[in-house]
């Protein structure tokens, strides 16, 4: 019998244009799926960079209860005039205090509250303030307040640093009797890394992969990308185009205490039949 306090959280890893929120509300519809509570880094939804109001609302009606983002979260100009009073999305938590938004979000899960956490990393990323500090400080408050699950999308280049800071988080929040904090997903790098694991309580991965099109380099089209980085020049990258696009992220069970399983979600989408269900509801 499955113990009715447990809980299903999915994350998925960043989403990649039009192709990834095509495949996570595919992933959603035809997996049935029974989450609890779902969360989504969306910085890159709209065509690859930044979040549109009108893609911000798609995501919602599919189901997404938080929307985490990173340092592209401000390249779509029309962020400035919702991301305030939005409930779902955030930005990390380490911009300055006066930056538009919020970097922690707090939900409703069956009764309880749950927050998410948005922290960015600075090695090989724009000049920030500590994650460290911040995020420090900011468990410490929700613990004051009675917030018992935390969840933290922490957006990183460098794989030590993740690993390090997830270390670090969960040996000086969680212990053998409770762990506040219960998921810790990296996030930015778009490739999904084997290494998911139970670390003191908290489920981990270092990246948790991304949600788009299979066929070119981490959501982008080939060409582009290839002429920027063998050029060195500036080049406009394009949203890659072929017939599959994958679903990356992981599914986690938690109970009041810690968190139980991860398992990585690594799913595969046709996007030539979702073209013909869109046609189908469309009439076109």
């Amino acid at each position: 019998m499955v113990d009715k306090k447990e809980k299903k959280i999915l994350f998925f890893g960043d989403i990649v244009g039009k192709s990834g929120r095509n495949s996570v509300k595919e992933y959603l519809i035809s997996q049935k799926d029974n989450a609890d509570f779902i969360i989504a880094n969306v910085e890159n939804a709209s065509h690859g960079f930044g979040l549109t109001k009108k893609n911000y609302d798609e995501l919602s009606e599919v189901g997404i209860n938080c929307m985490t983002s990173g340092n592209h979260i401000w390249d779509k100009k029309d962020i400035y005039d919702y991301i305030k009073e939005s409930e779902k999305i955030l930005r990390p938590i380490n911009y300055p205090d006066k930056t538009a938004g919020k970097g922690v979000g707090i939900f409703e899960l069956d009764g309880e509250k749950v927050a998410v956490i948005n922290a960015l990393g600075r090695v090989f990323m724009p000049l920030i303030d500590s994650p460290w500090e911040k995020v420090t400080e900011e468990i410490n408050l929700l613990k004051n307040i009675g917030i018992t699950s935390v969840f933290i999308d922490f957006h990183a280049e460098a794989t030590a640093e993740k690993i390090c800071f997830a270390k670090y988080l969960a040996n000086e929040f969680n212990n053998e009797k409770h762990s506040i904090i219960k998921g810790f997903f990296g996030t930015h790098t778009h490739v999904q890394t084997a290494d998911e694991t139970i670390i003191n309580g908290m489920a981990y991965i270092t990246d948790a992969g991304f949600c788009g099109n299979s066929s070119g380099v981490i959501g982008m089209e080939y060409t582009t990308s290839l002429k920027r980085l063998s050029t060195g020049l500036p080049e406009r990258f394009e949203i890659a185009q072929g017939e599959t696009s994958q679903v990356n992220g992981v599914a986690v069970s938690i109970n009041e205490h810690h968190a139980i399983h991860i398992e990585r979600i690594n799913f595969t989408v046709n996007n030539n039949e979702i073209e013909k269900e869109v046609n189908l509801e469309t009439g076109g």
